[in-house]
């Protein structure tokens, strides 16, 4: 061999080689699929794999073992919308404006000046869908305020708010800006079906895709199928009934949507978050809304544990995988809904804004146990709460409790009280005092940021003057 052809086959070796190192950088940095599927109004305690002794979830049970099911995980409010935006925003909702549920007829949004995940993402790469319940909006399909497709999705099929006039047979769902009327069916069905179609027919399946899966069960009014009430025979409470076989409706559909990425060869590819917005409703007893918090203090609009603490499961992608991560594990990490936009903007390669606060963190080191580092306290704040206390922020095993003017205030343990029944400010008083002061710090700093409308606003469905108005008045904050 001469020395120029040998020359030549140490180039070729040398360019084969960096193709192949190329290659496998390349797998090994591809980006995930990302999958959010959020229950409305499913407590701590719903799921069999949360410690349920009746209620049967067999696929979410299943998901956990797949997973990590996560002890303390947060929604980022104890009401419905402002949880939301703040998966979508990675923002605490007082900051981003969403503070509190969004009736029709409001001035209340999710403003565009806030940078949602879909946009983000759209702009690495990826395909987006939204299936199920919006309610980020109060001029909902309008051009007055921002939707879905405005916010960076794709495709969307939604409503408002709840699906009506149940769960079976809603006829207010919209596509795309159009309204489809009466759809038969379930409506956790009828949006997993809908994510399903997308996902075999609609996105470029050459891309990356964010599914945002946003059920309506088990939230109020509900209708369950026959076949999941019959799960429950020995139970002669109706209202529980329905209610649990509303949470096993919703695990059957969430199981669909599993098996959908199976046959689809995507399961190894895509992260799959399975969450709540809030705590269960009513009294658990007697009123509609029979979940469970798991013997948590409080439920939906309290910022007591029951109220905020919510199920989590979340399963890495093969690519993800990390030997610390064991399938089947649990993790006491404290997680929160925000910290789903940042984790996701960051799998997916795109950059997380640097012109705002961001209260969320990545969430993936919880998963093998370890500290999620964020830039804020955890925080909460409901105008709605039952009684004086409205405001929480919990910094690691500590919790303080404030009312909205942060005169009254309560202290808790959570490691050693976790069902928040031992005040201890008069007994740690050191604690307390630093409490204290960071919760004024961060609370003065949110009010400085967001919106002014939660000043002036009144709870409830909009005034029939408003409901009269045939153009909304235009919203003063800025977009």
């Amino acid at each position: 061999m001469t020395a120029s052809s040998h020359q030549l086959g140490n180039q070729i070796l040398a360019l084969v080689l960096g193709l192949l190192l190329a290659a496998t950088a390349a797998a090994q940095t591809k980006q995930p699929n990302i999958v959010v599927f959020l229950a409305d109004d499913l407590g701590h305690g719903d799921l069999g794999v949360y410690g349920h002794p009746i209620i049967k979830t067999p696929n979410l049970n299943e998901f956990a073992k797949r997973g990590v099911l996560l002890q303390n995980c947060y929604s980022a409010s104890a009401v419905c919308s402002p949880s939301r935006s703040a998966i979508l925003t990675g923002r605490t909702p007082y900051r981003n404006g969403v503070f509190t549920w969004i009736p029709e007829n409001r001035e209340i949004h999710l403003r565009s000046s806030e940078l949602a995940l879909p946009k983000l993402l759209k702009e690495v790469g990826y395909e987006t869908c939204h299936v199920g319940k919006w309610h980020l909006n109060s001029h909902f399909n309008q051009p007055t305020q921002p939707q879905p497709n405005d916010h960076g999705y794709d495709h969307w099929l939604a409503t408002q708010n709840n699906a009506a006039p149940s769960h079976e047979n809603p006829s207010n769902f919209v596509r795309n800006g159009k309204p489809i009327g009466k759809v038969e069916g379930y409506s956790s069905h009828i949006i997993v079906d809908e994510a399903a179609t997308w996902l075999k027919t609609k996105r470029d399946a050459a891309k990356p895709f964010l599914l945002s899966v946003w059920a309506h069960e088990p939230h109020y009014p509900i209708k369950s199928a026959p076949e999941f009430k019959a799960l429950y025979p020995d139970l002669t409470d109706d209202v529980q009934r329905e209610h649990h076989a509303n949470v096993s409706q919703l695990d059957a559909a969430f199981g669909k949507l599993l098996k959908t990425l199976d046959e689809l060869k995507l399961t190894d590819d895509t992260l799959v978050i399975f969450t709540s917005d809030n705590g269960p409703e009513g009294d658990g007893i007697k009123s509609p809304g029979r979940g469970s918090t798991g013997g948590l203090r409080g439920r939906k609009r309290a910022v007591y544990e029951g109220g905020i603490r919510v199920p989590g499961i979340v399963k890495l992608p093969t690519s993800l995988n990390k030997a610390s991560v064991a399938a089947g594990s649990k993790s006491a990490v404290p997680v929160i809904g925000s910290d789903i936009f940042v984790t996701a903007v960051k799998l997916a390669g795109a950059k997380l804004p640097a012109d705002r606060v961001l209260d969320g963190g990545d969430l993936l080191p919880a998963l093998e146990g370890k500290v999620v580092e964020r830039s804020r306290p955890l925080y909460w704040r409901c105008v709605i709460a039952p009684g004086p206390m409205k405001t929480a922020m919990r910094i690691g095993d500590w919790k303080i409790v404030a009312d909205e003017p942060l005169t009254q205030f309560e202290l808790y343990n959570l490691k050693s009280d976790p069902v928040e029944q031992d005040d201890l400010k008069e007994k740690e008083p050191a604690k307390f005092g630093e409490m204290q002061a960071e919760l004024k710090k961060l609370n003065a700093e949110i009010e400085a940021e967001g919106p002014t409308w939660w000043k002036t606003y009144q709870n409830g469905p909009a005034n029939k003057k408003q409901q009269s108005k045939k153009q909304p008045s235009k919203n003063k904050n800025k977009e």
